[in-house]
């Protein structure tokens, strides 16, 4: 039996495969001339996911996620970045015995783990890991290798000649901008936009000071130092920036909105930058945008299985307005995106108008608003509704104007997706109110409110286990002590020493049933409508993340910090 054969009936036995279609699979791996693997990812019948540790089970092979590894940076000496990330492996470290731990991303890729015993010869021992978290980590450590060597350079004065240089490049041909790629200023922003991927950062900061300029990244919704570099530099580095966005080099006394695309380890992002002058110089915030396809589910942004179920019944009302609550970078477009992606499919034309469009999904038509052009989101909208649309969504309802349009969409037989600016799911039924909507239109028009906030999840290799106290048992409501959660004071090398890692989203979720609906046109009293959405089934926020410090995924400096109860 070959390996094929033996490898499908393996993932037959874990049901990762339905026996029914054994022959057709292995008909087509012969016909293809591919391996049973690589057709199965390439078909989705498994995906990273799923089939790693199985196949760590099938190989006898330790699976574990690479932040969960102690890796000796130095050994990274032994091998070159392109030699990691091609074979997918990462020396850990040794053991008392003079083995080499390493990490692998392709178990079955024999070629791969033989180029290694001919690279450096020692006795090996593997475990595996996701291959997309070797590239993610090598990634990583060479721009933070790049961004070190800039500085070093920048630090030690080479910025003779940066700014004329750099200059030049933007006037000229791309060979003279070869001829300067070396240059410290045009290495370090280079560098620093590439590093903020693995570091999982949304927004990058570049600050003048009186001395410095400092460079901070926003990771996990907290801005965090990553580097700093002396102020004469900085001439330079804006031009650079300036160049790479497409802004006018020597206007500085204005704020400039400019954009930079790049291909940055097999994807391509979107960077949207903006410049605003300060005392020191002009400031430069770089919003980082993946342009890849859309690949989130409603699990992979934390709903529950309760909330899934309410959201089912909201997706599938023929008709209405679904709004999605919450402050500014909470999450609130990935997941109207997401809502998008599950009712995307040839039978509907999905139509939207963002401000700006964050992801371009396959078969949506995706508008983005321009105010130099005067289209709006009211103008866009009008537009629009003469395009036959089955679906609308709408980036935000900013005026009464949009709103209006909005809800009468909603009733003229559309659903539509919008955002507001609300602390919890109820209040968005007087802001509509607010704008000039009548409420007769807005219990016709609703289906339901969904109110978001994101916190920030432990890191899975530091977190600390313990009992509750009294303060906390109190806080939390609860009256015999529980095993929670906290962070560790210093943290670790995965989580950059803040004791987190990642964030997810809480929700409470408001269904628009009919008794909601005589409150609305009755009772104009928030607090009404809160208890009676909770009677009705409704989690609140605080609640949902209480619910997470008790699951051990977020701490209760969290809990606090959200101020809801």
């Amino acid at each position: 039996m070959n390996i094929n054969h033996e490898l499908l009936n393996y993932y037959i036995y874990k049901k990762l495969v339905n026996k029914k279609d054994k022959d057709q699979i292995l008909a087509e791996c012969e016909r293809l001339n591919v391996s049973v693997r690589d057709y199965l990812l390439a078909k989705e019948y498994i995906t990273e996911a799923t089939e790693l540790p199985a196949i760590g089970e099938y190989y006898d092979m330790p699976y574990v996620e690479i932040d969960m590894l102690d890796i000796d940076r130095s050994l990274f000496d032994l091998f070159s970045f392109s030699f990691m990330k091609k074979h997918k492996i990462i020396p850990v470290c040794f053991d008392n015995n003079g083995v080499l731990l390493v990490a692998t991303g392709k178990p079955l890729n024999f070629n791969s783990l033989s180029a290694l015993s001919t690279q450096f010869a020692c006795k090996y021992d593997y475990v595996l890991v996701p291959p997309t978290q070797i590239d993610r980590y090598v990634d990583s450590v060479s721009a933070v290798i790049s961004t070190s060597l800039a500085l070093n350079d920048l630090n030690s004065g080479k910025i003779e000649g940066q700014l004329k240089e750099v200059q030049n490049s933007g006037e000229s041909s791309v060979s003279k901008e070869d001829e300067v790629i070396n240059n410290p200023a045009v290495r370090l922003v280079d560098s620093v936009i590439k590093e903020a991927i693995p570091y999982r950062a949304s927004d990058i900061h570049i600050e003048p000071f009186e001395k410095v300029v400092k460079v901070r990244y926003r990771i996990d919704g907290d801005l965090q130092d990553r580097a700093e570099f002396p102020i004469e530099a900085y001439s330079a580095i804006c031009a650079r920036l300036k160049i790479m966005s497409g802004l006018n080099i020597a206007e500085r006394r204005i704020p400039q909105d400019g954009r930079i695309n790049m291909v940055i380890g097999g994807k391509e992002y979107d960077f949207r930058v903006s410049t605003l002058p300060t005392v020191f110089g002009e400031k430069f915030v770089i919003r980082i945008l993946d342009k890849t396809t859309f690949h989130f589910t409603r699990q992979d942004l934390g709903f529950t299985e309760s909330e899934n179920q309410v959201v089912d019944k909201m997706l599938k009302r023929p008709h209405g307005i679904i709004l999605l609550t919450g402050p500014t970078g909470c999450g609130k477009s990935t997941t109207l995106y997401s809502f998008l992606k599950e009712v995307n499919n040839p039978l509907v034309n999905i139509v939207t108008v963002e401000d700006p469009v964050e992801y371009t999904m396959h078969g949506v038509n995706q508008t983005q608003v321009n105010a130099k052009a005067n289209l709006t989101f009211a103008v866009a909208l009008r537009s629009i509704l003469r395009q036959d649309p089955d679906v609308i969504m709408i980036g935000e309802i900013r005026d009464e104007e949009t709103a209006e349009i909005a809800v009468r969409s909603a009733i003229t037989g559309h659903i539509v997706f919008s955002t507001l600016h609300t602390n919890d799911a109820p209040g968005a039924i007087l802001r509509l109110e607010d704008m000039g909507v009548e409420d007769y239109l807005v219990a016709d028009a609703l289906v339901g409110v969904i109110a978001q906030r994101l916190v920030k999840k432990l890191c899975p290799a530091c977190k600390k286990r313990g009992r509750t106290n009294k303060r906390e048992m109190e806080i939390l409501g609860i009256d015999e002590p529980q095993t929670i959660s906290r962070p560790n004071p210093d943290g670790c090398q995965f989580c950059n020493h803040t004791g987190y890692k990642g964030r997810t989203a809480i929700h409470e979720v408001m269904y628009m049933n009919e008794a909601m609906k005589v409150v609305v046109l009755k009772e104009k009293n928030l607090e009404v409508l809160r208890k009676l959405a909770i009677e009705n089934g409704m989690t609140p926020l605080y609640d949902s993340c209480k619910n997470l410090v008790l699951q051990g995924v977020t701490s209760l400096q969290e809990l606090m910090s959200l101020n809801i109860e």
